[in-house]
Order: C-alpha cells, then sequence, then structure tokens
C-alpha cells in the first residue's frame, strides 16, 4: 500500500488543501486515495471533530477513520508510549486504505503547544513506511529563505537526497502574475505555472541545488488566491454570533468584500456591488432600502449587517420585503460598526468542514497546479480502466480545450447562462454565441460583475431572424409558409437551431428557462437524424462516487421495439467511448440470460441479438437484471460467462418508465450527480439543460457539445 504523508513546515500553510488537491489529482488519474489524519491538534481544530477529515468526507464522500484526540496523544507521549501511540496509527491507517488504492495522510503542524510535531512526523513516516512530502509557503522574491525552510524541515528525514521524501508542494505562493489564479471548473492542466517554476528553481540552485531537481521535484506551485479566501454571509454570522433578521441565500452568498456604509445613499451607491457586505449603523433605514432596491435590480449583495443593535422599523422591513424575497441576507449585531469591521478582519482563513462549494474550488485549483505526471509516474499502481468524476470532468474540459467550436446559446440574456459563457469563452473551451441584445446582456454582466471576454459574440436576434425564413420553409416544405416561418423564428431556440442546421453554428445548448420539448422539438423538425441512426436518443452520465457510468435511454423514447433499443445500445455505447469510458453495455431487464420469458425480456433478448449483430466489435449482454450488471460478487453468481456482468458501464433501458424512474432514484436516493440528457442520434448536436442548473452544470453541458460536434466531424457523412 502506496502512502503519501504531507508534513507541514508551519500553521496556515494551507496542508488540508494540499490533501484536498491531491486526492483529487490521484483521481484524475483513476487512483482511489484514502485519507488519514491520525491526530487531532485542539488548539487549532477546537473542540469538536476534526475538520479536516469531515472536510475531507464530505468533498470525496469518503468515511475517514476518527483521529486520537490531543489529550491522549501528549498523555501517551509522556508515558513514554510512542510504539504504542504508533500502533494505534497503523490501525487506523488499515481502516482508511481499505477499497482504497493508497493513502493520503495530513501530518502535524508545528505550533507552540505541539513542540512534539517533529518526532511524531518521522514517527508516521517510519511506520506507515511513507513517503514525505513537504508543504511549505513561498514568496517568488525570496528564494533563499524557502531553501533554508526546506533544508531545516527535511533534516530529520534525511534531507532533499534521502529515498524517504519525494518532493514539495509549494502553497500559497506569494509573486506570482496577478492572473495566475484562476478557479477553474476542473483540473486544468493548463493552469500549471510551467515558467515561473522553472524560474524559481533556477534561483534556488544557488542555495540548494537538489531542489526542483528531479531526485527533490516541487510537486505543486500554487498561487495564493483572495477569490479561495471568501467567506459565505453564514460565516460571518456564526463569527459575530448575529441575529438574523432575514436569512436569505447565507448559506450561498459570500462576502468578497466589506463596506462600512455610513454615508448618504448617493455616496454610498459605489459600495452597492455583487458579493458586498454593507456594514451599516441599525438606524439607517435609508441605506437598508437603497440595499432593497439594489437586490430588486439583480445586483447579489453578500448582504446588509445592522450594527449597534437597532432593529429597523416594522413598516421598512415590510416595503423592503419584495428584496428580502430574493434571498438579500440581513443581520443584526450589537456592536458598534467600528468594532464589527475590526472584527471580520480577523476572521480565519480555513474552510469550514460543511463548506462544500468552497472545498471543491480550492480542491479543483491545487491539483490544477500539482504535476500529474510525476504523480502517475510516482504512484506504481496499474491503473484500471475506471473512469472516475473527477477524471471525466478533467477529460470534459481538456477535449473542449481543443475543439474550439461555435456554441449557440438561444437564451442569451439568462444571468447563469451568460456567466457560462464568459467562463467557456475565457478560457477556451467554445466560441459562445448569445442570442439576445446588447444591452440586456450588459446589464446582467453589470449587476453580477460578470466580465464579457470582448471576443464573446452576441447576436440580437430581432436583426438576423430574416435571413433564415426562406431556408425554414424549404427545410419544411409542405408544412410552413412564409408567415408561419417568421413567426417560430421569433422563438430563439428555434433560431439557434436554424444557425446550426445551416453549419453557421458547431452545437446548440437550451433549457435554462424552457423546458425540453421546446429545445428538442425544433431540433426533430429541422437537424434530423444521423445519415448511420433511425431514432434520436438520450443518456445521462452518472457521476457515482468511484466511477462514471452511462444510462440511456431516460429522457426521450417511452416504448422502443427490440430494433429501435439496439440502435440506443449502440448510440449509447459510441458516446461513451467518444467521452472517454470504456463501453460494457448492459441490456437491462427484470431476468438474468435465459431464466426469464415474457414480451418484455423477450425484447430485450432480441434487441441485444441485433446489437451484437450490427456490433460484434462491442461489448454487449442482455438481459441482465441491474445489480447483476452492476455488482461484481452478483454478476458471478448470476451470469459467470458474462463479459458484462458486474462490470457493467453502459446501461440501457427497456423504456422509458424504467429509466427515467431509475436514474431520477439514484440521482436523489445516492445524492449522485447527473450530467444530461445528452442527446444522440441527431446530424448535428443539441443539448437540454435542466430548468435549475447550476453555471458550471452549463459549461460542462457546452463542453460536452463541443466534443459531440468534433465527433460528428469525424463521421463520415
Amino acid at each position: 500500500m502506496k502512502t503519501f504523508l504531507l508534513v507541514p513546515t508551519g500553521i496556515g500553510v494551507g496542508l488540508t488543501s494540499a490533501c484536498l488537491g491531491l486526492i483529487h489529482a490521484l483521481d484524475c488519474l483513476g487512483i482511489k486515495a484514502g485519507f488519514l489524519k491520525p491526530f487531532v491538534q485542539t488548539e487549532l481544530n477546537g473542540s469538536g471533530a476534526d475538520r479536516s477529515s469531515a472536510l475531507v468526507g464530505r468533498t470525496f464522500k469518503l468515511n475517514p477513520p476518527l483521529a486520537i484526540g490531543q489529550h491522549q496523544v501528549e498523555r501517551m507521549l509522556g508515558d513514554n508510549q510512542l510504539d504504542e501511540l504508533l500502533e494505534k496509527v497503523v490501525s487506523l491507517h488499515r481502516e482508511a486504505a481499505h477499497g482504497r488504492d493508497m493513502v493520503v495522510v495530513e501530518g502535524v503542524v508545528p505550533t507552540g503547544e505541539a513542540s512534539y510535531a517533529a518526532q511524531l512526523n518521522i514517527g508516521l513516516a517510519q511506520a506507515l513506511d511513507a513517503k514525505v512530502i513537504l508543504v511549505t509557503t513561498a514568496d517568488m522574491q525570496n528564494p533563499e529563505a524557502l531553501a533554508d525552510r526546506i533544508d531545516m524541515h527535511l533534516r530529520p528525514f534525511g534531507g532533499t537526497a534521502s529515498p524517504r521524501t519525494l518532493g514539495s508542494i509549494l502553497m500559497r505562493v506569494q509573486g506570482l502574475p496577478a492572473d495566475s489564479a484562476q478557479i477553474p471548473l476542473a483540473t486544468d492542466t493548463s493552469l500549471r505555472l510551467t515558467q515561473p517554476l522553472k524560474q524559481l528553481i533556477e534561483q534556488l540552485k544557488p542555495f540548494s541545488p537538489l531542489i526542483g531537481s528531479e531526485q527533490f521535484p516541487i510537486i505543486g506551485l500554487v498561487p495564493f488566491s483572495n477569490t479561495l479566501s471568501v467567506p459565505r454571509t453564514l460565516d460571518v454570522a456564526e463569527v459575530l454570533n448575529a441575529d438574523w433578521l432575514n436569512m436569505g441565500e447565507a448559506e450561498q452568498r459570500r462576502v468578497q468584500r466589506t463596506s462600512l456604509t455610513a454615508r448618504t445613499v448617493s455616496n454610498a451607491l459605489p459600495a452597492f456591488k455583487p458579493g458586498t457586505l454593507i456594514v451599516t449603523p441599525g438606524d439607517r433605514d435609508d441605506i437598508l432600502v437603497a440595499a432593497a432596491l439594489s437586490s430588486m435590480n439583480g445586483v447579489p449583495l453578500a448582504g446588509v449587517l445592522l450594527t449597534g443593535g437597532y432593529v429597523p422599523h416594522p413598516a421598512i422591513v415590510e416595503l423592503c420585503r419584495p428584496a428580502l424575497k430574493t434571498g438579500l441576507p440581513v443581520l443584526s449585531v450589537s456592536m458598534d460598526s467600528f468594532e464589527t469591521v475590526s472584527r471580520l478582519s480577523q476572521m480565519s482563513n480555513e474552510i469550514p468542514s460543511d463548506d462544500i462549494e468552497r472545498a471543491e474550488q480550492v480542491t479543483r485549483f491545487v491539483s490544477s497546479h500539482i504535476d500529474l505526471e510525476w504523480l502517475k509516474a510516482h504512484s506504481a499502481l496499474n491503473y484500471a480502466t475506471r473512469l472516475s468524476p473527477s477524471a471525466f470532468r478533467h477529460e470534459l474540459v481538456q477535449r473542449a480545450l481543443m475543439t474550439k467550436k461555435r456554441i449557440v446559446l438561444p437564451e442569451g440574456a439568462e444571468p447563469r447562462t451568460v456567466q457560462a459563457a464568459a467562463i467557456c469563452q475565457s478560457r477556451g473551451i467554445a466560441q459562445c454565441v448569445l442570442l439576445a441584445k446588447h444591452e440586456e446582456v450588459e446589464a446582467v454582466a453589470k449587476a453580477r460583475a460578470i466580465i464579457l471576454p470582448p471576443d464573446l459574440e452576441i447576436i440580437d436576434p430581432n436583426l438576423i431572424q430574416h435571413q433564415y425564413v426562406a431556408a425554414m420553409v424549404e427545410r419544411r416544405k409542405g408544412k410552413l409558409t412564409e408567415p408561419m416561418a417568421e413567426a417560430q423564428l421569433q422563438d430563439t431556440v428555434v433560431l439557434g437551431t436554424m444557425m446550426l442546421a445551416l453549419g453557421e453554428v458547431d452545437g446548440l445548448v437550451s433549457g435554462a428557462i424552457h423546458t425540453t420539448a421546446n429545445t428538442v422539438r425544433p431540433a426533430f423538425q429541422l437537424i434530423k437524424t444521423a445519415p448511420d441512426y433511425s431514432l434520436v436518443s438520450s443518456i445521462f452520465f452518472m457521476l457515482l462516487p468511484d466511477q462514471v457510468v452511462v444510462y440511456g435511454d431516460c429522457a426521450i423514447n417511452p416504448d422502443p421495439n427490440a430494433q429501435e433499443l439496439a440502435e440506443i445500445a449502440i448510440q449509447s455505447a459510441e458516446s461513451a467511448l467518444a467521452f472517454g469510458i470504456e463501453p460494457r453495455v448492459a441490456m437491462i431487464s427484470y431476468s438474468t440470460g435465459e431464466s426469464g420469458s415474457g414480451t418484455d425480456v423477450d425484447k430485450v433478448r432480441e434487441a441485444t441479438r441485433i446489437a451484437r449483430e450490427r456490433r460484434p466489435d462491442l461489448l454487449i449482454d442482455g438481459p441482465l437484471q441491474y445489480d447483476a450488471a452492476a455488482i461484481e460478487s452478483v454478476g458471478q453468481q448470476k451470469a459467470p460467462n458474462s463479459p458484462v456482468a458486474g462490470r457493467a458501464t453502459v446501461f440501457i433501458f427497456p423504456d422509458l418508465n424504467t429509466g427515467n424512474t431509475t436514474y431520477k432514484a439514484v440521482q436523489r436516493s445516492a445524492n449522485v450527480v447527473s450530467v444530461g440528457p445528452m442527446l444522440q442520434g441527431l446530424n448535428k448536436p443539441v443539448n437540454d439543460l435542466s430548468r435549475g442548473a447550476l453555471v458550471d452544470d452549463i459549461v460542462y453541458t457546452i463542453a460536452l457539445t463541443a466534443i459531440q460536434a468534433i465527433q460528428r466531424d469525424s463521421q463520415p457523412t
């Protein structure tokens, strides 16, 4: 069992963040890593459960062993029972390693109280036969201090030349370019700071020639990011012990800046920006009303914090009611404004154990700056074909970056869509085209502090609709007149579909505010099916805890016959392959093999025969019950000679009732993320969004659509 022990050089070096990033990077390589925090340090953690274990557990859906309390550690060390203490750690390590490929261990932080940190870290390395990775901060302008710090903290392990020490991860690095701290959507190796790293290694050579060499590499150079230090409004309330007048979206909104506002409203207006926490005396009703108006105009303030123990008059609260319904948090403290702001400036940068959104951002950010090739070479594992959710997202973005496809977004002024388009455009995921009036998009961007890339295309639909009337009438000859086409083209989804049909764009994404039917119907009418297929179907990518699997068809065809079901299976297998999933196709039924009979199971049996005949190169088996397809032990018992049973990656359901019910049951009951539905079988890619889609969901769907466009390009016409 391979074990990495992350040893910190001091307080505040980003140790837990480094662990999160390393586990995520390993996951992107298909390696399942367990986590162990052997000891709780009460002076850093507080009196509750270990924060690192809780944070890693929630982020990766792990169940790390309970850490040993500080009181017990100090008592056993005082009684000269180090060996017995380490025996307990070995037992915890075995628990953390169960079902995992390797283990990441978080070392002990040296503090004034934990003077024994070095002793314990050395003991951990020896007892667990762990390789040591040093975690420290760095300043690009002071390489000498960095070299001295690394050499000093590695001396107990044999120094940089020791086979025990693998390398270092430099966290919260200062002195890097201001634009180097982008927050990625997935692990994005293009963000690695290779040139600054080379410069730093050259600067370190006079002081410590081995640092940065193959013998002791810098595994990660992670820049400092203000964006990742932003607390939720909820966290502010807890630190100040504030009373809620309106909680609103306090769990989602983040405090990017604090503005102490005691001026007149006209002079205070520049402070009303997205992410601002307005701190004002509680008797300033005018500031509260101004904040409410700002929220009603679409500006997502972090909240309004009223000081001095004053509470607004009920009539003022009622006047602000529409704004409060938009989610504006309003809280109150008894402290004066100056003391409140002082307390806020002293807030800890540590991630609360329940702030999963921030933990996931930190995880992706750190893993993007870790050398994946080095990690792969030093994990010494046989890589399985398993594609983890992290690896799926990573590959999705990486493949899309290479496509440079033009994707039209008919819901061009919808705020989530605008933000997703800006992200995709600025990061090269796709060339996005927003169908909306310029002023509407700019108003959304201004209200939400979205920076619109200069090359983002915004097209006013009213200016181009007339160009598509004749082509639309021609495509639906005998079914549409010019006036009917003009009327239908008022719908931006229809307009975007015509742009796609004529090859002016490569794909379309819609559904944030439209129904599935509204998105899909124009595609059926204007795009048609691909030459090899007779029907359109759909799949969901189900991001299970350990791997990504494909479910089809869960959204389009109510009751396909055997021929159609075989086609859905082939389409789904090809889609899985296109996205890096090795297709092992299970045709799902209530019966396995020859054990059952009846119309429904006979249909699945016949569909399996047809699919195998059409595509003998694919691994397809059925009928299989779901458990026989998904669980290895059940598959071996019920279908011992099946190449698919127990190892299925593509699940084809016999009808829409079964497929839709199953996907929703898994999604909701197991808290599984599903990406889709992705339509397949069309001549060109059109994809539907959930109306509850988050910005990240839209970005991933745009990336997925861009990859589909490449897939269509590579097929013969």
